[in-house]
């Protein structure tokens, strides 16, 4: 049953952070938001919800290996599963904002991530409210550049803006429900494999809950690659590491710190370095041979290293 709790978590995951999405994109066209202000804000905080249940619900039922290694892993995914497949469709153009501000800024949290963790091996309420603040910065600079540059969302569906409050309501409640109780079932499930099969907790997260978490990126990059769209950037992804980390690290960590357990000391020693080194890998990538473009070779370079990462994070805990 613990593989068909997983399954259900990540199926409920799927659904609820949908419906949330929807309700967070339409309500804020009631309020009157800017298209461009919705896009950068409230689209990456309402996907980024399935991570933050997840890692809330892992913090509360005492497995922090898992609230950790979830937004850990889900980095490590979204550059190597994600950008790898997405770029070997086809290649991916990069833009000056990337090197000029969204990857040092990944880089920033990154590291500063790693230094509360390496410090005393607990990520402290505040640190988690440094996240948070640190995320609201990232954001103001973010809106504020756009502004200036009169950059407008194409992730934000205008059909939207037609829907009544009656719906929003209850696409809201829809999407809360399948969130919380698929929370609950994918770290229930989780918890029970590792006890099963031997596998810590958290190589379970880093692995089978990170890449489940992924998957709903995964597909939109996937289906966005085949059909030509270039909606699906570099920055994006980026962008989503960088809510991962202040959003649902920083906020877990306020509700409750998140303690590094004495039985799972891979954590520090080797999993957060493999986030670090997927993250700092991009730079060459994108100014060797054939620059600002992350070619196919590039792609499958970053999809042979993430497949390189899950054997030896199995092989190493055989």
């Amino acid at each position: 049953m613990s593989i068909g709790y997983v399954i259900i978590g990540l199926i409920l995951l799927v659904i609820g952070g949908d419906f949330l999405v929807k309700a967070a994109i339409s309500l804020s066209f009631k309020l009157e938001i800017s298209k461009m202000v919705i896009g950068m804000t409230v689209v990456s905080f309402a996907t980024s919800l399935p991570e933050l249940l997840v890692s809330l619900q892992a913090a509360l039922d005492g497995s922090p290996a898992i609230a950790i290694n979830n937004v850990i892993g889900s980095n490590i995914a979204n550059i190597g599963l994600v950008l790898g497949i997405t770029a070997i469709i086809g290649p991916i153009a990069v833009q000056k904002d990337f090197y000029k501000f969204n990857w040092p800024v990944m880089m920033l949290f990154s590291v500063v991530l790693y230094y509360f963790l390496m410090n005393d091996a607990v990520l402290t309420q505040i640190e988690g409210v440094l996240l948070l603040v640190g995320l609201v910065v990232f954001l103001w600079i973010l809106i504020r550049n756009a502004r200036k540059e009169e950059v407008v969302s194409d992730e934000v569906d205008d059909t939207l803006a037609e829907i009544g409050y009656g719906k929003i309501v209850v696409w809201l409640l829809l999407g809360g429900a399948a969130l919380y109780y698929g929370a609950g079932f994918l770290v229930d499930g989780a918890k029970e494999i590792a006890k099963s099969s031997g596998v810590s907790e958290g190589v379970i997260s880093i692995t089978m809950i990170a890449i489940g978490t992924s998957v709903p990126e995964l597909a939109a990059s996937v289906i966005a690659a085949i059909k030509g769209e270039k909606s699906i950037s570099l920055g994006n992804l980026i962008g989503s590491n960088i809510f991962n980390i202040g959003s649902v690290l920083g906020f877990t960590a306020l509700i409750k710190e998140i303690a590094i357990p004495l039985d799972e000391p891979q954590i520090l020693s080797r999993d957060i370095f493999w986030m670090l080194g997927f993250s700092a890998i991009l730079i060459p990538l994108v100014f060797i041979k054939k620059k600002f473009l992350l070619s196919r070779f590039k792609g499958g370079f970053l999809f042979l290293a993430y497949g390189t990462f899950i054997y030896l994070i199995f092989k190493t805990t055989a």
